[in-house]
């Protein structure tokens, strides 16, 4: 202090000749040492308070250069300076960062280079479904379509319907949702209802901007993540040089590539990603686009890359013509795509024409043929599927197709064997059907030698020996053994998929090793299974032991349409579960339904009808549905189409540390409509707390609002049928 009064002293005169000039103040007698003291303080506080602002703008500056030369090379393909020059303004920005953290934000281009190992992918439920489309496989499949939207719309089908034609990119359907222009949420499409929240690897890719070039509260946008043909190469080669299996195709890249855990490997990958549409907007100052036309310019002006080469058509005719230059095109483009969507482009149609099931009304596929390829058919054998049908599968000699490694082909049925007069030893064609599974299209009879041999279909069960049978009208033998090891575990496996019940880390060779063990002997068996039991098999730890059986107990509750698909009732597939689940909303009401009821809703015929009533008239089945619901699997009813949100209108408050991640509860609350928000007032509805909560928890009582710990919170999103 004495340094500081000596100090004081020898400027005393300047000071007080400052502070009197330009400073309002007392008399003179009020300019004491620790008066002065106390200015010169706020003096420094003032310097160090601007040259913080001076590099908080610096920092901006640097991030609207970075980002603007980012738009240039990545969106429009140009560049207006060297790598060196980026370089040295990245490392500016990087150094500023790493001095001053606290001005570090989610939209900065450094947060490119990937984050921390995520452990696990959070599921988030879609504002609107992303639909799967309905492919057209010939110019008469898609006049089919052409004719069903000018019926819907009452139209002549001489009219000519304007429409939007885009190339179908061959990646990964992703959704990126911005708030007030920043990227806050990625997600995969998954089942169209519920995706993966894969946004620390989406911030990686350099054509998903991290901040629009215009900022409003809420914009969706929808496209595909793609992996470049000539980077998947040159990746391949970089792998096959480290002793590294290579990918099979850019497709499977891309996917895997966003799928990764560690996002820091996401960042390693060269993906792509170009946009082709919008889900849910909430503008600033303007009215949604009225047509597919305007969305494009809408998501161009975002600073997105939109879709490549997009173009108007009216009727027929010139949708014809563009689907034969893009099949031109195709093999001279850096990117994979396997034929042409077709969009009915004013969106007032298309809300006209509404969806069915899973795929709109108002927009097709239009599919490429399929690549074709000359190979040998080495052997035939015989599968048992979950249904208990033969189905004949082809081993062919490798051969290249579509860029993946094709080894076994489709054969369909055995009559299909016949009608193609197919023999073991024939040089046959192959092709990907939709490009994405092989079949054999048939034998090329003049390159006979004499020495093939027919293909003769088994008398007996190739798994259990149990003697086949063969309905009339039925296509396929099958086996008659509820208990075989093949139909049972086909039918655990079908119930452990994605769709069905989603149970992770359960696949064929865990399956294998219950049944050969006598763990299980059918689905419901899955769920008296221990730990303890599950560390006595091969390649199981005590972690992946527990991880197992935290994921079984969690298939507990789902929702009731995948569990209707999980039973595997023969003939009914996604959509149909949907149907009954949204029809009947019950296991109950479904068990006891007359056939008449069943073939009078849309979609569904006698074949589907009596396969339904046979299944819940079969005493084994209905003995498997008690037996379901003795170890507590109730699945619960849920639209399977977003209308309105289940927590509209709420608002949360998250604090303290829970069993599942800040990140993934917020996803889940705001797919489902809330609002979250980080601190705690009269307006909050609820107050989701964990271990050392603080003060907001004494905030909320405080103000009377209700609060709810981690139990509470699962408790009320199970009563608004919400799922994470």
């Amino acid at each position: 202090m004495r340094r500081e009064i000596t100090f004081i002293f020898a400027v005393r005169q300047p000071l007080e000749y400052i502070f009197r000039n330009l400073v309002p103040t007392g008399p003179a007698a009020e300019f004491s040492d620790h008066y002065l003291l106390d200015c010169l303080a706020r003096i420094n506080y003032y310097s160090v308070m601007k040259d913080k602002q001076r590099i908080a703008r610096e920092i901006e500056l640097l991030r609207e250069e970075i980002r603007r030369h980012n738009h240039n090379y990545y969106i429009l393909d140009r560049s207006e300076i060297s790598d060196a020059e980026y370089d040295s303004l990245f490392d500016r920005l990087a150094a500023l960062e790493k001095e001053h953290p606290e001005l570090i934000t989610l939209d900065s281009p450094t947060k490119r280079v990937g984050a921390e190992v995520s452990k696990e992918f959070a599921q988030v439920r879609h504002s609107s479904p992303m639909l799967s489309l309905s492919k057209a496989m010939s110019q008469n499949e898609f006049m089919d379509f052409h004719n069903r939207v000018c019926d819907a719309l009452k139209v002549s089908r001489d009219k000519k319907i304007k429409y939007i034609c885009e190339p179908k990119l061959d990646g990964l359907a992703i959704e990126i949702v911005y708030l007030d222009g920043i990227l806050r949420l990625a997600a995969t499409r998954g089942d169209g209802i519920v995706g993966e929240d894969v946004t620390l690897n989406a911030r990686t890719i350099r054509t998903i901007p991290l901040k629009l070039s215009e900022s409003h509260p809420r914009v969706e946008v929808r496209g595909e993540v793609i992996f470049p043909k000539a980077r998947f190469d040159n990746m391949n080669k970089e792998r096959c040089l480290r002793g590294e299996e290579p990918f099979a195709n850019p497709r499977n890249a891309a996917a895997g590539s966003l799928r990764q855990l560690n996002s820091k490997i996401t960042a390693q990958r060269p993906l792509d990603a170009m946009f082709y549409g919008l889900g849910a907007l909430e503008l600033e100052g303007e009215t949604p686009p009225k047509n597919h036309t305007e969305e494009l310019k809408f998501i161009t002006r975002l600073g997105m890359k939109p879709i490549f080469k997009p173009q108007t058509c009216e009727g027929y005719g010139e949708v014809a013509a563009y689907f034969e230059d893009i099949s031109r095109e195709r093999e001279n483009l850096d990117f994979e795509i396997d034929g042409v969507v077709i969009k009915v482009n004013n969106i007032d149609y298309q809300r006209l024409l509404g969806e069915i099931s899973r795929s709109p009304r108002w927009a097709v596929a239009w599919k490429f043929p399929a690549y074709e390829k000359v190979t040998r058919l080495k052997e035939v054998f015989w599968n048992v599927g979950r249904t208990a049908a033969i189905i004949p599968v082809a081993l062919l000699e490798p051969v290249e197709l579509a860029g993946a490694t094709v080894k076994r082909a489709s054969l369909h049925n055995e009559e299909q064997i016949e009608r193609l007069a197919l023999k073991i030893g024939d040089t046959v064609v192959v092709r990907r059907a939709g490009d994405v599974i092989p079949e054999v299209v048939r034998p090329l009879e003049e390159l006979r030698t004499g020495e093939e041999i027919d293909i003769i279909p088994p008398e007996d069960c190739p798994v259990c020996g149990a003697r086949l049978v063969k309905e009339p009208g039925d296509v396929f033998r099958r086996c008659p053994n509820v208990s075989c090891p093949a139909v049972v575990a086909e039918s655990i496996e079908h119930w452990a998929s994605r769709l069905a019940m989603d149970i992770d880390g359960l696949g064929p060779k865990q399956i294998e090793q219950f049944l050969n063990k006598s763990l299980i002997f059918d689905v419901a068996d899955l769920y008296k299974i221990q730990a303890e039991q599950i560390l006595l098999l091969d390649r199981f730890g005590e972690k992946s032991a527990r991880n197992l059986i935290k994921a079984i107990e969690h298939s507990k509750e789902r929702p009731l349409w995948k569990f209707i698909y999980a039973l595997g009732v023969r003939h009914v597939g996604e959509s149909i579960a949907k149907i009954l689940a949204d029809r009947f909303k019950s296991m109950d009401l479904l068990k006891n339904v007359d056939f008449e009821d069943l073939t009078s809703i849309e979609g569904i015929g006698p074949e589907i009808a009596n396969s339904i009533k046979d299944f819940f008239t079969n005493p084994q089945n209905l003995n498997l549905l008690d037996k379901l619901n003795d170890v507590g699997v109730e699945p619960f009813f849920t639209e399977t189409t977003l209308g309105a949100k289940p927590l509209d209108s709420l608002n949360f408050v998250i604090t303290g540390t829970l069993s599942l991640s800040r990140d993934k509860i917020k996803a889940t609350l705001e797919r489902a409509g809330a609002k979250v928000t980080v601190s705690v007032s009269s307006k909050t509805d609820f107050v989701v707390y964990g271990d050392s909560p603080g003060s907001k928890l004494d905030r909320a009582r405080q103000l009377g609002v209700e609060t709810i710990d981690e139990s509470g919170l699962n408790r009320l999103l199970k009563s608004r049928r919400v799922i994470y």
